[in-house]
């Protein structure tokens, strides 16, 4: 980018939205726009304090109501939705746990590895979410050259915008978890992108 660093100044800050009931019971939580329970409120109310010492020229959330409550508690109300941001598309495997699917399946089903199928929706591939990520970066990339970006989203698709920024192989988010409520930093180590904090929960 033109009058860019070579080396970004700014870090991206990761949040994923507070815990809802699908979260704890490990249903696939793609398009369906469930709201926090009274303890992913509260754990999204530890965000102020944990997230002061950064400086955010640019905040941004899934359209999501989990992840859009978890932004306004955390005192970004203001943050700007990006659709680019929702999580996975997990088509005929959303509300089902991998236990469900793996006994209708009859193998050891894991969603990097053998994907989604149609079913009220389309679903996506992990290629498509990656796809989305590289979106979201090419917005953060002209922040972050002297400040902070600020992103809210969900576990899956913000596993996957780490490993895109990371320039890794996007299937390669499988290693990498990410709680309910949790904070990650990625920031560049000279000219290399790197994990600053991951998966914070205080």
């Amino acid at each position: 980018m033109t009058g860019a660093p070579a080396v970004p100044e700014g870090r991206i800050v990761l949040v994923r939205h507070g815990k809802t009931e699908w979260s704890e019971s490990g249903q696939h939580t793609g398009t369906t726009d469930i709201p926090l329970t009274p303890q992913g409120e509260a754990d999204a109310a530890t965000l102020p304090t944990r997230l002061a010492e950064f400086d955010f020229g640019l905040v941004l959330t899934s359209p999501m109501r989990r992840a859009r409550r978890t932004a306004e508690i955390a005192g970004f109300g203001s943050a700007e939705v990006d659709p680019n941001l929702v999580e996975w598309d997990y088509g005929g495997y959303e509300g089902r746990t991998t236990k469900e699917i793996r006994a209708e399946l009859g193998y050891d089903w894991a969603a990097f590895e053998h994907g989604v199928v149609p079913g009220a929706t389309p679903g996506e591939t992990v290629e498509e979410v990656a796809a989305r990520a590289s979106r979201i970066l090419l917005r953060a990339w002209p922040v972050l050259a002297t400040r902070d970006v600020l992103l809210f989203g969900h576990g899956h698709a913000l596993r996957i915008l780490a490993t895109v920024f990371l320039r890794e192989q996007s299937r390669f988010a499988a290693k990498v978890l990410l709680d309910a409520g949790s904070v990650s930093v990625l920031e560049y180590e000279r000219e290399q992108p790197a994990i600053k904090l991951w998966n914070s929960l205080g």
